[in-house]
């Protein structure tokens, strides 16, 4: 009953606030004049918004084919609810915690643009001057929309449906805002260190892998760990959508139609392919037969792995970049301890490592030539500064990241129990969450 009460509450209380929203927030005090936007780099980054949002959908097969049948629905079911709760999240508060004015470079100021107040089509954000703010703000939505469904894959198959809508919740208000706001606020703290992340590696992979590993260790091991993928058919469905709308995530963040878009459209597909051939070659150096599963996870880390450098490499640093982050995830996968901590789809191993991986390696090989924004190049050119920036970002995130997710799980489950009982986990979640099965 408390529960009902809480969630009519909350419902009611964004439905009505945004009703009034525009008389119950005050008027921007600044005139801005309007900016002339460029068209194509405008329909260029509306084509973008929507493939990233592809992307959360393609995790939901992607990871929805690797667990057990009496759980695929209920793990589609948890990337489905991240494009709902986040959405409007992110128009009520987050935007503006991870864009508003900068405190301390920590955090945003939300109160300017709660409810997306003074985020319209006359204004432009300083980095992406080309196109409408409103414009901007949904593309970055869609990067928090997929950062905490990244996390799912951790504990598949053992968590409550609301305790993760509310971990999820918490986890971008405390955990993606302050990361957002540090790596791309012109005034964060890592931005104004210097340190280079494209598109997401440390915002939104190192973070949900760090946040992957602390909710496995958390929530404790499955009851049966071993259980055979439900549709790998759907496995490499989702690889295809996934590999497909990164071409949104990772070009899309030249913020224009222009030669930097390509750029790193290029590194974005050589990267996955190199990644996708070593996992398949080294399964079958190591005397496993060549899998689709092996093939689709190997693509996905080298996706994940070029994303920080994708705009500031040339394309054969991205081969290596895609080759060297597989064999590094493929180990990780044969080595972690699965006795111990039941990480079910190796989101740590392949995410958290993987995106680790692509922020060394853009320290190594990040180019003026390629992308004349780089004030420092990386070790390859000769300056180590960058190399270092990037090390202690690294160092930052991870600490954090475990640190505060691991709070935020002891929160949620103090609030509500996370995990599901013995008897709801063998008999599914996709029943006994949502009663429904395939």
């Amino acid at each position: 009953m408390i529960r009902k009460i809480t969630l009519s509450l909350i419902l009611i209380t964004i439905l009505v606030f945004a009703f009034f929203s525009n008389t119950l927030l005050p008027e921007n005090p600044s005139a801005v004049r309007p900016v002339l936007f460029d068209s194509g780099d405008t329909a260029w980054m509306i084509v973008a918004t929507a493939l990233v949002l592809l992307m959360t959908p393609g995790l939901g097969f992607f990871y929805g084919g690797m667990v057990g049948k009496k759980n695929v629905i209920s793990t589609m079911m948890q990337s489905f609810m991240a494009m709902v709760i986040v959405s409007v999240l992110w128009v009520l508060i987050g935007y503006g915690l991870s864009f508003g004015p900068s405190i301390t470079g920590i955090i945003g100021n939300p109160m300017p643009n709660l409810f997306f107040r003074n985020v319209g089509t006359t204004t432009a954000w300083p980095l992406a001057p080309t196109i409408p703010l409103l414009l901007f703000a949904l593309f970055q939505a869609k990067f928090a929309i997929i950062t905490p469904a990244l996390i799912t894959g951790a504990f598949a198959e053992r968590i409550r449906f609301w305790a993760y809508l509310l971990f999820m919740v918490l986890f971008i208000l405390f955990v993606y805002t302050p990361l957002a706001h540090c790596t791309w606020h012109p005034n964060g703290i890592f931005f104004k260190m210097g340190v280079l992340d494209f598109a997401g590696g440390t915002v939104v992979h190192m973070s949900a892998g760090w946040a992957a590993l602390a909710g496995a260790i958390f929530l404790g091991k499955r009851k049966v760990q071993k259980v055979n993928p439900a549709r790998i058919t759907y496995v490499l469905l989702g690889t295809g959508l996934l590999w497909f709308g990164w071409f949104g995530f990772n070009a899309g963040s030249a913020m224009g139609a222009n030669g930097l878009a390509a750029q790193a459209l290029g590194t974005t597909t050589v990267a996955a392919a190199a990644a996708a051939m070593t996992w398949v070659f080294l399964d079958k150096i190591i005397g496993h037969k060549p899998s689709a599963m092996g093939a689709c996870i190997g693509t996905v880390v080298g996706l994940v792995a070029i994303t920080p450098a994708a705009g500031f490499v040339s394309i054969p640093h991205a081969v290596f970049i895609g080759g060297f982050a597989s064999l590094v995830s493929n180990f990780v996968v044969r080595k972690f301890p699965k006795g111990k901590i039941d990480d079910a789809l190796d989101v740590f191993a392949c995410h958290g490592v993987g995106g680790m991986t692509g922020m060394v390696l853009t320290g190594v090989f990040a180019s003026k030539t390629v992308n004349p924004s780089v004030t420092d190049q990386g070790l390859l050119f000769g300056e180590t500064t960058l190399f270092y920036h990037q090390l202690l970002a690294l160092v930052c995130v991870s600490v954090f990241a475990f640190a505060m997710s691991y709070l935020l799980f002891f929160v949620v489950n103090s609030i509500t129990p996370l995990r599901v009982s013995e008897e709801k986990e063998a008999l599914g979640l996709d029943l006994s969450q949502h009663g429904e099965y395939l």
